[in-house]
């Protein structure tokens, strides 16, 4: 039988065989690992190559004030090259703030009604609706903007083009409405379920008890819901590049035509010279934008985090 202590060590012995089980086993371990940091690793290896194309225009050329105030985007021109951004920036805002006009009541509105009030087979065929509408392409979604919208918006509002600020603004509402709804529905299940008693407990109605405690409690869901369709809004190209008519001007209206920053990246990229000032300066943007939405995702993170911790 031998001492104890041989013993122990003929047990340590067995279970530190590494057979094949064991090196499956580790092998899978370290997929799953890297799987879970892949995430992070593309978002620096993204940064790390749009930085390293814009940095040198950036450093040594980019002009802040008129980058950021001049609304003249002339790139290419012969004797003195411009880069100014803002009228792409006001548009861009502009078509934001309609999209979240027009996503919000209804992404929140949605969401009561599933969330609160609808039940059985009807809350599941609504769900199922509303992730089919976030599969739907971008380039689908910019020819309804081109194809119907546009024709549409003429006929009603009587203006000569309806590839404006109005049109990709409905366009993009439509896009982050889903993705709104769904983070919506889920801060207000979130919500406990003894909220909703006790307020019935006391006479309250379900109308009541959805707008005097549910929304209350679940605002910080809400608004991280609202920043998330920001940033989808604020980054979208394919749709906003169909629909909003690519018009270097700061609109004054909704019937205004507007040219996006992402568009502006999608329809000058590939005609640039590879390493010119052009190339470096619509890197630059790029830039821009990434910091802009990593920042509003962040800030949505945040908050939902606040709200697990409370």
């Amino acid at each position: 039988m031998g001492t104890p202590l041989q013993q122990v060590s003929d047990l340590v012995a067995v279970g530190d065989v590494r057979n094949r089980d064991w090196y499956v086993d580790k092998f899978f371990q370290t997929f799953m690992f890297l799987c879970g940091i892949s995430a992070i690793i593309f978002v620096i290896g993204i940064f790390v190559f749009v930085f390293r194309e814009g940095a040198s225009f950036i450093i040594h050329q980019l002009d802040w004030a008129e980058f950021f105030l001049s609304p003249k985007w002339r790139p290419t021109s012969a004797t003195q090259a411009t880069y100014g951004t803002w009228a792409m920036v006001a548009g861009t805002a502009a078509v934001t703030i309609i999209s979240m006009a027009v996503a919000l009541p209804f992404s929140f509105g949605a969401a009561i009604y599933i969330a609160e009030f609808a039940t059985g087979k009807k809350r599941e065929w609504l769900k199922v609706v509303i992730e089919m509408l976030a599969a739907i392409p971008s380039v689908v979604w910019g020819f309804i903007g081109l194809m119907i919208m546009n024709p549409f918006i003429i006929d009603v509002f009587d203006v000569p083009i309806g590839l404006n600020v109005l049109n990709s603004g409905l366009i993009l509402g439509l896009m982050a409405a889903p993705i709104i709804t769904s983070i919506a529905e889920d801060a207000f299940k979130a919500v406990p379920d003894t909220y909703r008693e006790a307020a019935e407990a006391l006479g309250a109605t379900k109308w009541q008890v959805v707008y005097k405690v549910v929304l209350p409690a679940a605002k910080n869901g809400l608004l991280s819901a609202a920043l998330l369709g920001v940033g989808r809004a604020f980054g979208e190209t394919m749709a906003v590049l169909m629909a909003s008519g690519h018009a270097l001007t700061v609109p004054t209206s909704i019937f205004d035509s507007i040219r996006a920053l992402t568009a502006t990246i999608a329809a000058e990229l590939g005609e640039t010279p590879v390493g010119s000032d052009h190339y470096q300066a619509l890197f630059a943007i790029g830039i821009f934008l990434f910091t802009v939405t990593f920042i509003i995702n962040m800030t949505a993170d945040f908050i939902v985090r606040g709200v697990k911790n409370q």
